[in-house]
């Protein structure tokens, strides 16, 4: 298969080469992150007269050929940020804009992004006139940079080391796929067989009247689908590391779908936020979860339920261990981006109604440690499997599986210190849930 460079690509460079260029001659140095970057394409860093002020600023670009932008007229426009940056930027602690690189007549527009904890605005209004990337923009990118009440740039003081672990798990992909053709679209794929007498199955995915699975559909009910004549097993790796974006995007997708299937006994797919998040067994009723640590026998409470502090009698909400799946390919190996989060049931079923004030005080009260030990935990749970534990998540399948490596660990030289999570308060269990009750009331 010829390798082919896609015009997104080649917008995307030229764009980053014509914003570092625009910077160079305002003045500033802009370095390119590599492309490992998730949501940062550049560092700005702000010079006086040649003289590098080591003040930073992290610059997201967006390219684009042709066309208006949104609401667009002689004045300004408006521009929407993609949620999953916003997620991204809110752990930054260097002031984060917006570049807007248009190539038919060579504009550049800059906005400063809100990030950081708390909600963020996700429409963003350009001025054209005062929102110009030009020399005129100097001060006040400069004044960015000027440390904000809080913790500001703070830097850890020197001192023991610790190991950080990634929450990236490399996976081990099936050897085979199997490609069919299908005359059917996804919508009637999905009908066809929620109509039959087998369990429905999705651990597929049709684009372009081609059919891609782990599991040979002759030995499925997906055998409904597609044309069983042409029915071919190829080697994976011919698929999961294709040059064209669309084809890996297409097989990402496939990834998502496979761990859906494999995780559907014991966690739900909540389809607004994105996310996995435990099963409650019964009503108001906990759930926990037992499994090897580090070196260690350690169980965690994966489903939580919160009773009302005054009546014992009342439960106030269910907290349920969740993480919101992302499948990167990083050169010739496929991660499972794990982002350990929570999701919020009146009992243990029904969605809360005000789900953002739960999340916002809990998170408040998360710790590296906490952080870490999440990680740890929905790895082992993902290799139960496995390793053939007698428990309720042992599985006796022989059908083709994801398989996850143990996360990867960097050695950090100092310590990350607990009191920039968040609140500096040092909190008990009893007092992190009373906090909890009081973010929601």
């Amino acid at each position: 298969m010829a390798k082919t460079i896609t015009p997104n690509q080649l917008l995307g460079q030229i764009g980053e080469t014509a914003v570092q260029l625009r910077f160079l001659t305002m003045g500033f140095q802009f370095d390119v992150r590599s492309r490992l970057e998730a949501g940062i394409d550049g560092i700005a860093e702000v010079m006086d007269k040649g003289r590098p002020l080591a003040r930073m600023i992290a610059v997201q670009i967006k390219s684009t050929e042709a066309g208006k932008y949104a609401s667009e007229d002689a004045s300004g426009f408006t521009y929407l940020l993609r949620t999953e940056d916003l997620s991204y930027w809110s752990g930054t602690n260097l002031p984060v804009i917006i570049v807007l690189y248009r190539k038919s007549d060579e504009t550049f527009y800059w906005k400063e992004v809100q990030a950081g904890p708390g909600p963020a605005e996700r429409r963003l209004q350009f001025n054209k006139k005062t929102d110009v990337l030009d020399r005129d923009a100097v001060d006040r990118l400069a004044a960015l940079t000027v440390p904000k009440i809080g913790f500001g740039y703070y830097v850890p003081p020197l001192g023991g080391g610790e190991e950080a672990v990634v929450n990236m798990l490399p996976v081990r992909l099936p050897t085979e796929t199997f490609v069919a053709t299908t005359p059917h679209t996804v919508a009637k794929a999905k009908a066809i067989l929620l109509d039959a007498d087998e369990p429905a199955r999705l651990d597929w995915v049709i684009k372009g009247g081609s059919f891609w699975s782990f599991q040979d559909p002759r030995a499925t009910v997906c055998r409904h689908i597609v044309d069983l004549d042409q029915v071919e097993a190829i080697e994976t790796d011919l698929l999961a590391f294709q040059e064209d974006v669309d084809e890996r995007h297409n097989f990402s997708f496939l990834l998502r779908q496979a761990l859906d299937h494999q995780v559907r006994e014991h966690l739900n797919w909540d389809k607004d936020r994105k996310l996995f998040y435990f099963k409650a067994l019964a009503p108001n009723e906990p759930r926990v979860f037992a499994y090897e640590a580090s070196k260690k026998k350690a169980e965690t409470d994966v489903v939580n339920v919160i009773e009302n502090k005054t009546d014992k009698t009342r439960v106030e909400f269910v907290r349920h261990h969740a993480f919101v799946p992302k499948f990167e390919n990083l050169y010739d190996q496929w991660f499972l981006v794990i982002e350990p989060t929570y999701f919020f049931t009146t009992n243990g079923f029904v969605p809360h109604p005000h789900p953002n004030a739960l999340l916002a005080g809990k998170k408040r009260l998360d710790r590296s440690a906490s952080l870490r030990g999440q990680v740890i935990m929905w790895h082992r749970f993902l290799t139960q499997e496995e390793k053939n534990l007698n428990d309720l998540f042992a599985s006796k399948t022989t059908e083709s599986r994801l398989r996850f490596d143990e996360p990867p660990t960097v050695p950090l030289a100092t310590r990350v210190p607990e009191d920039v999570w968040g609140s500096q308060k040092k909190l008990s269990e009893t007092e992190a849930e009373t906090e909890d009750l009081l973010s929601f009331e």
